[in-house]
């Protein structure tokens, strides 16, 4: 920019403060948890709390940038909101948590994936719900099965020996 043109001057965008702000607390919180945490003497150099704080000072530095580019009026300019598809992730999840109880982990994450399917604008229900169901059913059988990890169990799953 020379100096004859006339400087262009964004407001700040108050959005991304709230992200700077969210990142921050984020932080925070994991900061806390971590120094509460009660570590043997033994692993007081390197132990489990080394990756937390790496974690929390990356989230930091990305709330500061955040806030630095807010201040500056970096972000681009966002596209208006559309709910649809905000509605069909919201309902997938509350399906699957009304589901999940009943009916099992295959048939509650595949509802939950044929309906962010949809609200990502991919593929009809009919088609989307089996390919959620053996992707859901796959992983539910390597965890329950493999891994002996305890996955809510349903009509179906509990065929499977």
């Amino acid at each position: 920019m020379s100096l004859s043109e006339p400087s262009i001057s964004r407001r700040p965008d108050g959005a991304a403060f709230v992200i700077a702000l969210v990142l921050a607390a984020i932080a925070g919180v994991i900061i806390w948890q971590t120094s509460n945490m009660r570590v043997p003497p033994i692993q007081a150099r390197v132990g489990p709390t080394v990756f937390p704080y790496v974690i929390a000072a990356g989230l930091i530095l990305l709330s500061i940038g955040t806030a630095v580019s807010a201040l500056r009026g970096a972000f681009p300019a966002r596209e208006p909101v559309r709910y649809g598809p905000i509605l069909w992730i919201a309902g997938g999840l509350v399906a699957q948590m009304l589901l999940i109880g009943w009916a099992g982990f295959a048939v509650g994450t595949a509802v939950l994936f044929a309906f962010v399917a949809k609200g990502f604008g991919r593929g009809p229900l009919w088609m989307t719900l089996p390919i959620g169901f053996v992707l859901a059913f796959s992983i539910w059988f390597v965890f329950s099965r493999g891994l002996q990890l305890s996955l809510p169990m349903g009509p179906i799953e509990r065929l499977v020996p």
